[in-house]
């Protein structure tokens, strides 16, 4: 087979995994031989925490993924490059190292990430090294899916529809390595080091092995294949956050530790065959994509509204602002959904998905709290943390996004807690000082009887704060903060 190149680098990032990985079949492919390397960098570690479960998930998913390398080629020597440092001053010193005439890589489409790769091709045609890189993370990217006029799409259901109907066995197809894995090159002696320990590149324990994530492809296939035995009551049981709804492959597709065409292709076959599940989860895998191509086709949403007229939205400023933020992210609202989805979040890294939507309408439209902040929060708290989808909900439910809910939508977290957490089954397990309270109570303690109170064992004020708000003079508040861009809809006094 001819080869375009003799030495090449495959430059992993948001792709930990061999299999199905298309950066890396392209680089196989391509060149002679084939040398793998992974870069912490440093611009975006020195922002993170020093116990950060997403840097141990990573460092585990490279432990997995230098023992797959090195099973795959079953070359003496062979296995993953890790270095610390720039990603372009990295990457350009590495490729003169190795006397690579090119880089792959898979597509990134965050704005940070595409100056960093900017700054990479730069470096490295100084050198005379190419980059090439290749849509990996998404089924359709960019401008793949257009409305009729030729424009990227701002309502999620045509394009559902257009993504559909455009589908095919050739989109959904995996990249197989195993023929062309002969190209997977030893290191050179020098660079056959293991993976670094997080001490050595900065960073402590976290509390990932507390949580029982299962790390690397093997945990993500691990999840899925639990998740597959349950796609098929998806539908039913998703919104429910004490229920095992949720296929909890957000983190894996946010760092490539499994492949999307696989689910896609799965979810598509499963519904096909009749499966409602699975085509509800389907739904959320396309909305994935939506995301996506609206933070490239519409970059200013990674700073401001998508609908620019939002951002004179007054919302609220100073002292007393402060005090209801701090208390949003401390999960001391008084509104036990809310400060149990909170817990969820400061505790684990994670939030149920339904409860995301719940808290977020509490910040933004009960609170008066720039939906930007939120979003903020979440990016620091969420080990699944993906840019497009955390921009993209914020905006959803602050209505200032594409396809978004009417301003005058606002949750009621009460009626939410009755409707999805009945029982208080996961409101108990968050907030342990209000484990006692009636059923009928817990959704909203400052209701409940003196007696009940005590014999209970809560002081309003005291173990579990008063609410901080009332959700009914909050509401009226906000219909007037939102009327600088009102519409000609009215509001309607429904409340979901």
């Amino acid at each position: 087979m001819n080869k375009q190149f003799e030495t090449g680098l495959m430059w992993f990032r948001r792709d930990l995994r061999v299999v199905d990985n298309a950066a890396l079949c392209l680089a196989l492919k391509a060149c002679r031989q084939v040398h793998c390397v992974f870069v912490f960098d440093r611009d975006i570690l020195a922002a993170l925490p020093r116990a950060d479960a997403r840097v141990e998930f990573i460092r585990a998913a490279l432990c997995e993924l230098d023992e797959d390398l090195r099973q795959l080629s079953r070359t003496p020597g062979a296995g993953l490059i890790v270095r610390q440092g720039r990603a372009d001053e990295e990457i350009a010193t590495l490729a003169k190292e190795l006397q690579v005439q090119a880089v792959f890589a898979a597509h990134d489409y965050e704005p940070q990430a595409r100056a960093r790769d900017a700054r990479v091709r730069e470096a490295l045609a100084h050198a005379g090294v190419a980059l090439q890189t290749c849509k990996d993370h998404v089924i359709f990217e960019d401008r793949e899916i257009l409305t009729q006029t030729g424009t990227p799409y701002g309502v999620f259901t045509p394009y559902k529809n257009r993504w559909l109907a455009t589908v095919t066995s050739h989109h959904l197809r995996g990249h197989d390595a195993a023929p062309i894995v002969a190209a997977l090159a030893p290191r050179p002696a020098t660079l056959q080091q293991p993976v670094p320990a997080l001490a050595a590149i900065g960073f402590e324990t976290s509390k990932l092995s507390a949580l029982k994530i299962p790390t690397g492809a093997s945990g993500g296939r691990q999840l899925f294949e639990d998740f597959f035995e349950r796609m098929d009551r998806y539908d039913e049981t998703r919104d429910f956050p004490a229920v095992k709804g949720p296929s909890y492959l957000s983190v894996h597709l946010r760092f490539g530790t499994v492949s999307i065409r696989q689910l896609a292709a799965t979810a598509l076959q499963r519904q096909i065959q009749g499966s409602r599940g699975a085509a509800v989860w389907l739904g959320e895998l396309i909305w994935r994509d939506f995301y996506f191509q609206i933070l490239t086709n519409f970059p200013h949403v990674a700073h401001g509204a998508y609908k620019r007229e939002y951002d004179a939205i007054p919302w609220e400023r100073g002292e007393h602002a402060e005090t209801l933020f701090k208390a949003w992210c401390e999960g001391r609202t008084g509104y036990p959904l809310v400060d149990a989805a909170m817990a969820q979040i400061n505790q684990t890294g994670y939030m149920h998905n339904r409860l995301r939507m719940v808290v977020g309408s509490f910040l933004v439209k009960d609170l008066g709290i720039d939906w930007r902040r939120g979003e903020a929060y979440f990016a620091r708290q969420l080990n699944d943390f993906d840019l497009a989808a955390n921009n993209g909900g914020w905006q959803w439910i602050s209505s200032s996004g594409c396809d978004a809910q009417p301003y005058f939508r606002i949750f009621n977290p009460v009626s939410q807690s009755k409707k999805f957490d009945s029982e208080g089954k996961f409101i108990r397990r968050y907030l342990p000082q209000l484990a006692k309270l009636s059923t009928a109570a817990l959704h909203a303690p400052w209701t409940a009887s003196p007696l009940d109170l005590q014999s209970a064992g809560v002081v309003l004020g005291q173990n579990y704060p008063a609410p901080i708000v009332a959700h009914e003079v909050a509401r009226a508040l906000t219909l007037q903060r939102y009327a600088v861009v009102k519409n000609s809809v009215q509001p309607s006094q429904a409340q979901r």
